[in-house]
């Protein structure tokens, strides 16, 4: 049955579809149905032959060559990316490429993960003998356990399905989601054994939002020097506004000679201190700044900043050293600007 009706009567290259909402999201359903019960079925199929498959790659003393032809290729180098990412030194080379001199770069201290669905794709089984005479572990992902890539693996993980969720059984749909899942599960079986961290990641993905989460520390983020905005106690609160409306960061340190905090009067604070009618030329602004306020040292996490910041419900926070003497300021700003946030 074809996903969607065509006109008949019409030049087959040129059919006009029927489109009917109800049944492209059945099919649509039916597909996510299907491929579902696919990968669930791997489940009761993970037992001594998956642990080896982990364990060869652990001991591996160089890196995982993954190799497959097609949409079985496409459906490795996903795997091979995922297995880089999470601790595994891994990469991807085209059959049919190692024929032709890219073999090279499988050494002796590699292992090599196979894909394909049927087992004897041809440009596969050309160089399983050159991948023999390596003497490397052969970790084959296969539809078929009787197949020639199968037979001669070290070790073969049965990634079949019942049927694909093509309506001609043609396309590989199950097929590849379910040799995805089985790479899923072999990259994150491993990160856990290395005692991958979210850090460790972070370090392999320094342009991502989670790596400014995990790398970036307070001190790369924050304001210094004269940036910063900071008065003497004795200074009066119209004095501090302009120091305020100067460094632009809603707020102003308020720091003693040694220039160690003593307190902070942000624009909160100033909207408190009119409703109360405050003489803005002659009070002093340490009778209306808020002590204990909160402070964090530089080289901690931008992330922590944050959720600091968010758990206070503050919008900006002072930096300090061992001392107490201010070195820096932040504000939720800052924190955006540097995709922290």
């Amino acid at each position: 049955m074809n996903p969607i009706r065509t006109h008949t009567g019409q030049d087959a290259g040129h059919r006009t579809p029927c489109f009917n909402e109800e049944r492209l999201c059945g099919l649509g359903r039916a597909v996510l149905e299907l491929e579902a019960k696919a990968v669930q079925a791997l489940c009761n199929r993970l037992g001594t032959e998956f642990a080896r498959a982990c364990a060869h790659m652990l001991e591996c003393a160089g890196r995982v060559v993954v190799t497959g032809m097609g949409k079985s290729g496409h459906v490795g180098s996903k795997i091979a990316a995922t297995l880089a990412s999470t601790g595994t030194p891994a990469f991807f080379v085209h059959p049919g490429e190692a024929s032709h001199g890219d073999l090279g770069m499988i050494t002796a201290q590699d292992v090599v993960l196979a894909i394909s669905n049927s087992g004897e794709t041809g440009e596969i089984n050309a160089i399983l003998p050159l991948i023999k005479r390596l003497g490397v572990p052969l970790i084959a992902l296969t539809g078929n356990p009787a197949s020639t890539l199968a037979r001669e693996a070290t070790v073969h993980l049965d990634v079949g399905v019942e049927k694909e969720a093509c309506p001609l059984g043609l396309a590989p749909t199950a097929s590849t989601t379910a040799t995805l899942a089985m790479g899923d599960a072999l990259a994150v079986a491993l990160l856990d054994t290395r005692g991958f961290t979210a850090e460790d990641f972070a370090r392999s993905h320094p342009g991502g939002r989670l790596g400014r989460r995990l790398l970036l520390h307070i001190r790369d983020v924050m304001q210094t020097g004269e940036r910063v905005p900071r008065v003497r106690p004795g200074t009066a609160l119209g004095e501090a506004l302009l120091e305020i409306s100067r460094k632009g960061l809603g707020m102003t340190a308020v720091v003693d000679g040694e220039d160690r905090v003593l307190g902070i009067f942000t624009d909160g604070d100033l909207r408190r201190t009119l409703d109360r009618g405050i003489d803005v030329h002659g009070t002093p602004i340490e009778a209306l700044m808020t002590t204990g306020c909160q402070t964090a040292p530089p080289d901690l996490l931008a992330a922590e900043a944050v959720e600091r910041m968010e758990r206070h419900r503050i919008n900006a926070l002072l930096i300090t050293d061992t001392e107490g003497r201010l070195v820096g300021a932040l504000n939720m700003h800052d924190l955006l600007r540097a995709g922290v946030v």
